[in-house]
């Protein structure tokens, strides 16, 4: 299906949320699974739903809350996302440039991209942190497929530092001062809903990938698009198919997510404080 998407279209998404705040959201938020209750730690909080929001997606997976959460976090004006959208849920790959361009419109410059993450890398355990240095993605359409809307971005654009290194060099520096251990690797774009089977996982080894998940890159490509800074990092929920002689299950993931939720969010709050 062919997306004739036009800058009015996202614009009314945005005019809808800005009529709801006095003020410009600096980052943005979008909260992976299991990690959508430090959403609950914004001060002021407006929230809207997603399906309030003219021309805005809605999320079908339950753990997530489906709702934008705008209001101020370690002292600074955030958007949030409790809930993002995956093209395992029946989107196309152009439909899912909608979060990203509307908080563009919204003045934001730097998106926080979190997820829980399998581990390729054999020397990952769950519970682990991932900051992620650069992704593979090698199924699919671009999300940015289609004609180009000039007032996002060009044609054709530069993926070279798509998750900015100042960024990732802070997340480092705040994870040294609280003691913790982070990771920094390449995450591995799968288009789901199936875990991936334990040969995709020995060649996803081979090419590069130290964690692999469903989400993610399309929001980064189209952060990238808008010339916007990223920041990315992967909760290691599980060690990937194979790697372990026992099958992955959405309950292991959660189970994972949930314990290890109170550091990362102490983390995150450190970054925001500092960026």
């Amino acid at each position: 299906m062919e997306y004739n998407y036009d800058f009015k279209y996202f614009k009314e998404s945005a005019d809808y949320i800005l009529d709801k705040i006095d003020f410009k959201p600096e980052i943005a938020l979008i909260l992976g699974s299991c990690l959508g209750t430090l959403s609950e730690e914004i001060e002021n909080p407006v929230v809207i739903d997603y399906k309030d929001i003219p021309n805005f997606l809605t999320t079908t997976v339950e753990s997530h809350a489906g709702k934008l959460i705008l209001g101020e976090l370690s002292g600074k004006k955030v958007v949030c996302m409790s809930g993002r959208f995956h093209y395992y849920e029946g989107y196309d790959f152009e439909q899912l440039v909608a979060p990203i361009r509307v908080f563009h419109l919204l003045g934001v410059e730097t998106v926080i991209l979190t997820n829980a993450a399998g581990a390729v890398n054999t020397s990952y355990e769950p519970g682990d942190i991932m900051i992620i240095e650069d992704h593979i993605k090698l199924t699919g359409a671009s999300p940015v497929r289609g004609k180009n809307i000039e007032e996002f971005g060009p044609r054709f654009f530069d993926m070279t530092n798509t998750y900015t290194e100042e960024y990732r060099k802070l997340a480092k520096q705040v994870s040294d001062r609280l003691g913790m251990n982070l990771k920094e690797g390449v995450y591995f774009y799968c288009t789901g809903p199936q875990f991936e089977s334990p040969a995709e996982i020995r060649a996803i080894r081979v090419l590069g990938g130290d964690a692999v998940g469903m989400s993610t890159v399309t929001e980064a490509i189209t952060a990238a698009h808008c010339g916007m800074k990223v920041l990315g990092l992967s909760l290691i929920s599980n060690m990937a198919a194979g790697v372990l002689n026992q099958p992955v299950t959405t309950e292991e993931v959660d189970e994972v997510a949930q314990s290890s939720a109170l550091n990362f969010k102490v983390l995150l709050r450190e970054i925001i404080k500092e960026m």
